[in-house]
């Protein structure tokens, strides 16, 4: 029972992270049907922002994790004008393809400016950790968590209770009566890819404070499986991201802990194949006829 609790809390703070990227792909996806694979990416700018700001600013920790943020929401809304709002009426094919190329300049374009070498994070965060019987928790494992919620919670907040957020709801539902009804289209997708954004240089800054390690192709894996994630959950809707999200970490950390940590990255993509034949609107999502 200890190794369950304590794989569970490990699998809280792992999947609240997944969570916060997987938000982004969600995002956008339910916004313009866009599966941005240069996501994971923004969260590796995201890694980097934050650690220039700790090593070279002097800043403390939520300092840098607010400019990695703002780094990331300015970053993802020019990725979309620049290289997907002139695609917005092109194949999905087309979008896709660039989607990839934008994922592989933002990581050799870092790797050229910082090299390919892992770097150390700074200890920003105190290790202290708290002993619930055999049970394990650290004061990082805590601060991550209590972040990812109250971001959750904000995020909520703009989506349901803001001008912004009714204007990418109805955006989401139809594009065409949105835009009949006042609203502007392009500005809502930029804010969305903001938001979106901004989430995932939050989550860059919690993995390198949670794994002590950063580098220019860190974001590949976590990508994917935060898109696993939100596949799970049921791409496009919100709940269903920060569900996928905890879903996948827990099944992580508790194939780790009961089996090995090399099938991990295993048992995260067969859940996904499992998905997509049992029920490929994922757990939350509605499955949708299509007329022909």
């Amino acid at each position: 029972m200890e190794q369950f609790l304590q794989q569970l809390v490990n699998g809280l703070s792992l999947g609240s992270i997944y969570a916060l990227i997987a938000l982004g792909y969600t995002m956008v996806y339910g916004i313009i049907g866009l599966i941005n694979f240069a996501h994971g990416d923004i969260y590796m700018i995201g890694a980097f922002v934050g650690y220039a700001a700790i090593t070279y600013g002097h800043l403390g920790f939520l300092p840098a994790l607010i400019l990695s943020m703002l780094a990331c929401g300015v970053l993802g809304m020019a990725i979309e004008k620049i290289a997907y709002k002139p695609l917005r009426n092109a194949t999905r094919i087309a979008v896709l393809i660039t989607a990839i190329g934008v994922s592989l300049f933002l990581e050799y374009t870092t790797m050229f400016f910082t090299g390919a070498q892992v770097r150390s994070y700074p200890p920003v965060l105190t290790d202290k950790v708290f002993h619930l019987g055999d049970v394990v928790i650290s004061l990082q494992q805590i601060y991550i968590i209590l972040i990812a919620v109250i971001l959750m919670i904000i995020l909520q907040f703009i989506v349901h209770k803001t001008k912004v957020g009714k204007a990418m709801r109805a955006v989401s539902i139809d594009n065409d009566a949105a835009q009949l009804m006042g609203i502007n289209v392009d500005r809502t997708i930029s804010y969305t890819f903001l938001i979106g954004s901004a989430l995932a240089g939050a989550a860059g800054v919690l993995v390198g404070i949670y794994y002590n390690s950063i580098d220019p192709l860190m974001g590949i894996l976590p990508g994917l499986k935060a898109f696993v994630a939100a596949v799970f959950g049921g791409i496009g809707i919100i709940p269903g991201a920060m569900l996928g999200g905890v879903a996948i970490g827990l099944t992580e950390t508790l194939v780790s802990g009961y089996f090995s940590s090399m099938v991990k990255d295993a048992a995260v993509f067969a859940i996904l194949i499992l998905i997509l034949i049992i029920k490929p609107s994922g757990l939350l999502g509605k499955n949708t006829k299509e007329k022909v």
